[in-house]
């Protein structure tokens, strides 16, 4: 029996372990981290005849040598063992790839960008599902990509109830994938009917070293699509323009005279158009009214999802309804409560400097800022003058807190306090929108989250505890609160 390898047990490694276990595989997973939940699931898939190795790494020193090594997506691409691998000639794919082979039969829209590709992705889900297509969302949002490979071929009633896959429906029309830059990295032959690209800007740098190297690997997942969407309102991508991207359809949020080709979709009179050919007439297809969500860049969003779906042939009536019902991206500007007047808005998910520009650009003004985490490379212009603009003041946590404090009386700005933790932001915040009379506080950290919480999720979820707890309690929360960060 060939051997498989898998590298982290995470909710993709899972599923590509289980994935290759039904394709007649032996399959053993690994994870250099060790907990009582990661017990756990060793205990569980070893009942599923599957081999689980915590606390310790894959070794390629013996004659025991897989035939193929899977990657989990926060795996990085060029470490030490998997170099090694690929020199012995062992084939060493990501996740995502797996799942591909499997559902390579089925149109695929991929969706990548620095920015923007989980709320595109999300919306475009929703409009599949209210076109009564069985579109999963998965990848980078939703379901592993290899969860969707298990149920698309089908379990036994037996497995489901066990919860060894998801209970994706059978019969998938399409899937929708958010894709990571990781994971088109570690994609050789994933090639979708739609690709789309919503952003880029420098991001993930300390991984793929430079700007260039960033932007062809994004690139890859684009010139393996058969059909291409892109922003045509993001600088850096529409300098590239028809020289790079000659047959792709090109969006605006300001109308047909941006367009970068005579085809593409825009916004004209609170109407998304679309013209899908240079002699085609123009035709209204949705107000932009009908979404709820706020910014420009959400517009953008609203252009790329359209035109997805109008490529994939939906019609415009499940399009409207989709759009009508769409609530928004849990952690990108994610309204949490209202208290006293002043809303609490989680944008945990804005984890560079560029998303939380974007994030204080479209929330009302005077707005107090919660920022700060673990700290990335990239240009911080732009955010440090939104912020000048923008915020009445700026409530500063996690490691980048001296960093940005620093950054701030650079530029001019101290109406700064460093508070370290989230617990201590939350009662701060109240009492900073109350004195500056600021209707928004807003979680826009421009960071990652791992020096405090496992991801941004997880730093999101607990911004949103803390808010509904001080909305329920007002200043009558505010020693709780404080006493649990002790």
């Amino acid at each position: 029996m060939s051997k498989a390898h898998v590298i982290g047990l995470g909710k993709s490694g899972v599923a590509a372990a289980r994935l290759l276990k039904r394709e007649g595989w032996e399959v053993e997973l690994s994870d250099g981290n060790t907990s009582e939940t990661l017990l756990e699931q060793q205990q569980e898939l070893a009942a599923e005849q599957i081999t689980v190795k915590l606390g310790q790494s894959l070794e390629l020193n013996d004659d025991n040598l897989p035939q193929l090594i899977v990657v989990s997506p926060g795996v990085p691409w060029d470490i030490p063992i998997l170099i090694k691998a690929r020199q012995l000639g062992i084939e060493t794919i990501g996740e995502m790839e797996l799942a591909w082979r499997n559902l390579r039969s089925l149109p695929w829209v991929g969706i990548t960008g620095t920015n923007g590709k989980t709320t595109t992705t999300a919306l475009i889900a929703a409009i599949f599902k209210a076109a009564e297509l069985n579109a999963p969302a998965c990848g980078n949002i939703g379901y592993a990509a290899s969860e969707v490979a298990l149920s698309d071929r089908g379990q036994g009633t037996g497995d489901r109830e066990r919860g060894r896959v998801t209970p994706i429906q059978n019969c998938i029309d399409w899937v929708i994938a958010e894709v990571s830059s990781y994971q088109i990295e570690s994609s050789s032959s994933l090639a979708p009917r739609i690709g789309v690209w919503t952003t880029f800007t420098p991001d993930h740098l300390s991984r793929h070293k430079t700007l260039e190297n960033y932007y062809n690997i994004k690139a890859k997942l684009l010139r393996q699509s058969e059909l291409q969407v892109f922003n045509g309102d993001d600088a850096y991508l529409s300098q590239q323009g028809l020289n790079a991207w000659p047959n792709a359809y090109w969006t605006s949020v300001k109308g047909k005279d941006f367009l970068i080709s005579e085809k593409g979709f825009y916004i004209e009179d609170d109407w998304v158009v679309e013209k899908l050919t240079g002699t085609s007439a123009p035709e209204p297809i949705v107000k932009v009214s009908t979404l709820r969500m706020v910014g420009e860049h959400n517009q953008q969003n609203l252009l790329m999802a359209v035109a997805t779906a109008r490529l994939a042939g939906i019609n415009r009536d499940a399009i409207a309804l989709a759009i009508s019902e769409f609530p928004g991206v849990a952690h990108r500007l994610e309204h949490i409560c209202t208290w006293e007047g002043i809303d609490f808005i989680n944008d945990s998910k804005a984890t560079n400097y560029d998303a939380a520009e974007v994030g204080l650009a479209s929330v009302k003004s005077p707005a107090i800022l919660i920022a700060g985490g673990e700290a990335k490379a990239g240009d911080d212009s732009g955010w440090l003058a939104q912020i000048q603009t923008k915020a009445a003041a700026v409530l500063l946590i996690g490691s980048a807190a001296p960093a940005f404090a620093q950054r701030l009386q650079e530029v001019g700005y101290y109406s700064y306090h460093i508070v370290e933790t989230m617990e201590k932001a939350i009662p701060k915040s109240a009492e900073l929108a109350k004195e500056y009379q600021a209707p928004v506080v807003l979680l826009s950290p421009a960071c990652a989250s791992f020096d405090q919480y496992p991801n941004f999720e997880v730093r999101g979820d607990r911004f949103r505890e803390l808010c509904l707890a001080w909305a329920a309690g007002g200043k009558l929360q505010h020693n709780l609160i404080l006493s649990s960060s002790l």
